[in-house]
C-alpha cells in the first residue's frame, strides 16, 4: 500500500480487495486490503488451508456497498472480477458439483497450495473444464446479485451498468479456450492482437436511457471510458488523451464522434502492433526495433476471423497502416518497446 497506484490515491473513497496483481493470481490469498488496513485471512494462513475464497469476500463487500445506497447521491462502483482467471480454483460447492463429471478432463499440474507455497503461480486442477464452467457460473451469480440488489433498492432503472472484459481468453493454468470456443470463432487469445485477443463483449444496461435490445456499431476501446464517464458526470475530461466519449452511442444518437483509428501495442513475444481503421485491420509481429517489419492486412467486414492476409492485393493500404503504427507509437525510456520481448 502507499504506492501511486493505491486506489485511495486514484479517486476511490473505499477499496476492498487485492492491491497487487501478483497476489491476485491466488484465489485463497493470505490477506486482502480494506483501504489501508491489511485484512489477514486466517483460514488461508500460510497458503496451506483453502478456507476463505477471496472473490466471495469481495462480492459481499460490494453488495453491502449497494445496500447502503439510498438513491439520493450518485455513486460509482467498480467491480474488476477475476473470475475466471489463470488459476482454476473454485469452492467445492453445489456450483462446482453441478459441472463435475460433465466433461472430459485433462488434469493440470501447477504450483499448489500447501507448505512452501508462494503467492504467485496457479494451483493444480484435476477437473479444469468443470472448474472453468463453475467459475463462469459463479461470475454470473455475482452479476445477478448486483442486479437484484439494484432492483431491490429501486435503483435499477436509472443506474448505468456495464459488463465487459479486458482481453481475450487465456491459455495458462490448464484453461482450454478451444473446448469452450471462448474466442467465439475469432483468431487468437490473450496477448494476441488479432480479434480473439482484443475484441471484447461490451454490454450496457440503463433502462432510463438505453433502448433495451439495441445495438451500436461504434468502434471504441477502453481509453474511451474516462471521457465517457466524465461527460455523464458533467465533469471535464483531461486534455491530450486518446479517448473520446461514446455517450451519444449509448443514447442511440447519430451524432456519435468516431475514431480516425485505434492503435494497440504489446511488448512481449517480440513486440506486436495493431491498427484498426474502419473495416481495415493491420497487425505487425516481431515489431520491437523493427518499424519496417511486414504488416498483415485484413478486411474485418468480410474476414472477421483474419484468415486472409490482403497485403499482396493492397500493398499501399498495408503501408499506410504501417506508417500509422510508427506515428502512434510513443517511445518510453521507462518502458521501452520490446523490453519484455521474447522469441
Amino acid at each position: 500500500m502507499g504506492s501511486e497506484g493505491d486506489p485511495n490515491k486514484q479517486g476511490f473513497d473505499r477499496f476492498f480487495g487485492y492491491n497487487c496483481q501478483s497476489l491476485a493470481h491466488r484465489y485463497y490469498p493470505e490477506h486482502l486490503w480494506d483501504n489501508s488496513k491489511k485484512i489477514l485471512l486466517e483460514g488461508n494462513k500460510g497458503l496451506i488451508n483453502n478456507k476463505e475464497y477471496a472473490p466471495d469476500l469481495i462480492q459481499k463487500k460490494a453488495i453491502a456497498f449497494l445496500e447502503a445506497q439510498d438513491g439520493k447521491q450518485p455513486f460509482f462502483l467498480f467491480l474488476p472480477y477475476i473470475l475466471p482467471h489463470a488459476e482454476l480454483v473454485v469452492p467445492d460447492d453445489s456450483l462446482f458439483r453441478f459441472y463435475k463429471g460433465k466433461f472430459g478432463e485433462k488434469p493440470y499440474k501447477g504450483a499448489d497450495y500447501g507448505p512452501g507455497a508462494t503467492g504467485g503461480g496457479y494451483a493444480s486442477q484435476e477437473f479444469p473444464h468443470a472448474t472453468f464452467a463453475a467459475m463462469v457460473a459463479r461470475l454470473d451469480l455475482y452479476v445477478g446479485q448486483v442486479m437484484d440488489k439494484l432492483k431491490e433498492k429501486g435503483l435499477d432503472k436509472n443506474t448505468l451498468v456495464i459488463f465487459t472484459s479486458d482481453n481475450g481468453p487465456h491459455i495458462e493454468g490448464g484453461a482450454d479456450p478451444n473446448f469452450f470456443d471462448s474466442s467465439a470463432g475469432f483468431r487468437g487469445v490473450k496477448r494476441d492482437l488479432y480479434e480473439g485477443g482484443i475484441r471484447e463483449p461490451f454490454a450496457a444496461r440503463w433502462p432510463a436511457v438505453i433502448k433495451p435490445g439495441s445495438k451500436s456499431d461504434y468502434i471504441g476501446a477502453f481509453w474511451d471510458i474516462l471521457p465517457t464517464f466524465a461527460e455523464l458526470a458533467n465533469a471535464s475530461a483531461p486534455r491530450n488523451i486518446d479517448g473520446i466519449s461514446f455517450t451519444d452511442a449509448l443514447k442511440g444518437k447519430p451524432t456519435q464522434k468516431k475514431h480516425d483509428y485505434l492503435y494497440w501495442e504489446f511488448h512481449e513475444q517480440g513486440g506486436r502492433q495493431a491498427v484498426r481503421q474502419g473495416n481495415w485491420k493491420a497487425v505487425r509481429l516481431k515489431a520491437a526495433g523493427n518499424p519496417d517489419a511486414l504488416v498483415e492486412l485484413y478486411d474485418l467486414s468480410k474476414d472477421p476471423q483474419e484468415k486472409n492476409n490482403l497485403t499482396p492485393q493492397f500493398p499501399e493500404k498495408a503501408r499506410e497502416l504501417g506508417q500509422i503504427m510508427n506515428r502512434a507509437h510513443v517511445s518510453s525510456a521507462i518502458f521501452p518497446f520490446g523490453s519484455l520481448a521474447t522469441n
